[in-house]
């Protein structure tokens, strides 16, 4: 798709990501989407006008560029060499343990180079990352994406979470480590992390070292960012009991609650007073459904009846903010994923009943997700906002449901070459000719 300089053609756009402050603009359709005309000058947007359209006309339905607010960059690809063919969470568990002890620095910028240039090139401009931070392979992940976060930090914001048993945070070590990890990236790009509740047995010492956690990035100003709840079963107790502790004590940086899959296990009203109890303490969620529906609720060779995932629309409904993110990338947690933001978007609208078409269905992978990451844009388009577009090969919400759509993603007003098709995709293309002639 060629565009005039400083203009691009029409597009249909949700009313959702253009400033509500635009009064002049026509009225949404039933899909909440608006043909508009979009000009830039020097990287930016310099106006928003309506298109008007003709009857029949088709025009590609476009996005702002994603966020992905939970992934792993350290381990993913790694499926291959470590895959996890039981699927279950103890599986994943022993071949992500193997994978640590030879995880080296080659391997993290390789692994992390290709996932960052396919998600810049898929799409998204924003990725949150947790580090496995304790064992061998915790200094290769630090040092591989530090690296790489100098590296693309004029692209792509990249923010790093170390990630630890929850209980690591009230050692001695664990307080040194968070301020070494902390001064050694730009501020606002290091998170502190943990895991609280499943997969890691329970321990005396998780609350003691939750609060450690708490009060040590509140003294340090860095956010929080806790695998919690990654299971069926437990009832949320864990979201509840970080709940509790942030209230009680007042802690002032943001806490999110990755996962929080067992509080949707719970019956309605308690559920909805957990809700409520997340939004009074200011939690944030992230859900992530594709490991999520991967891994929990196995029942032998059943196929379960229940599929633990973070209760997206009971959040929503007590004001509790919620993003969606990918999480695993072909790693022993999960074997698909591809870094594409749309793929993430097509596969958890109908897995967690989310409407594309209505602004609380959409805002989870844009506006939702980026006020989650605390990002300097909200991907709302308006005067003097970025000029970046993901460009759909679609024309509604059901033709990108229906299909993968071809896609085109443009920068700082300028066009991003179309990501490399895979090898097979390749090969599949010289047999095409063969194929077809044999059949003649």
């Amino acid at each position: 798709m060629v565009s005039a300089a400083g203009s691009l053609p029409p597009l249909l756009l949700p009313r959702g990501l253009i400033d509500p402050i635009f009064h002049h603009l026509p009225p949404a359709d039933a899909g909440g989407l608006l043909a508009v005309r979009l000009r830039h000058q020097n990287g930016r947007i310099t106006a928003i006008e309506a298109h008007p359209r003709a009857a029949g006309e088709l025009l590609p339905l476009a996005l702002t560029p994603l966020v992905e607010p939970h992934a792993h960059l350290d381990k993913a690809f790694s499926w291959e060499r470590h895959p996890n063919l039981s699927g279950t969470m103890q599986g994943a568990l022993a071949a992500n343990q193997d994978e640590h002890q030879e995880r080296s620095v080659e391997q993290v910028l390789e692994r992390g180079e290709r996932a960052l240039e396919r998600a810049w090139r898929h799409g998204l401009r924003a990725i949150r990352s947790h580090i496995d931070s304790l064992g061998p392979g915790a200094e290769p992940g630090w040092e591989g994406l530090l690296q790489l976060q100098g590296r693309w930090m004029s692209r792509l914001a990249l923010q790093l979470v170390a990630l630890v048993p929850v209980r690591h945070w009230g050692t001695v070590a664990g307080a040194a480590l968070a301020r070494r990890l902390v001064s050694r990236a730009p501020r606002g790009t290091v998170l502190l992390g943990g895991v609280l509740g499943a997969p890691l047995a329970p321990s005396g010492d998780d609350g003691r070292g939750l609060l450690a956690l708490l009060k040590l990035a509140d003294s340090l100003g860095v956010p929080v960012d806790l695998h919690v709840d990654e299971s069926g079963d437990g009832g949320g107790a864990a979201v509840a009991l970080v709940a509790k502790l942030a209230r009680q004590h007042r802690i002032g940086v943001p806490i999110t609650c990755s996962h929080s899959c067992s509080m949707s296990q719970l019956s309605p009203p308690r559920l909805s007073r957990l809700a409520e109890a997340m939004a009074e303490a200011a939690l944030t969620v992230v859900a992530l459904p594709p490991t999520n529906l991967w891994l929990l609720g196995h029942r032998g060779e059943d196929t379960p009846a229940r599929r633990p995932m973070a209760p997206i629309r009971q959040l929503q409904r007590a004001g509790v903010t919620v993003a969606v993110g990918g999480d695993n990338v072909q790693d022993p947690w999960h074997p698909g994923g591809d870094f594409d933001p749309l793929e993430l978007l097509r596969f958890s609208l109908p897995a967690a009943h989310l409407a594309p078409w209505q602004r609380q269905g959409l805002a989870p992978f844009t506006t939702a997700a980026s006020r989650l990451m605390g990002l300097e844009w909200d991907g709302v388009l308006r005067p003097g906002s970025p000029a970046d577009l993901v460009v759909l090969a679609a024309g509604s919400w059901s033709d990108l449901l229906a299909r993968s759509p071809q896609r085109r993603v443009l920068r700082a007003g300028h066009w991003l070459p179309a990501p490399a098709p895979p090898e097979l995709a390749t090969l599949l293309e010289k047999l095409a000719p063969a194929s077809a002639s044999g059949a003649e």
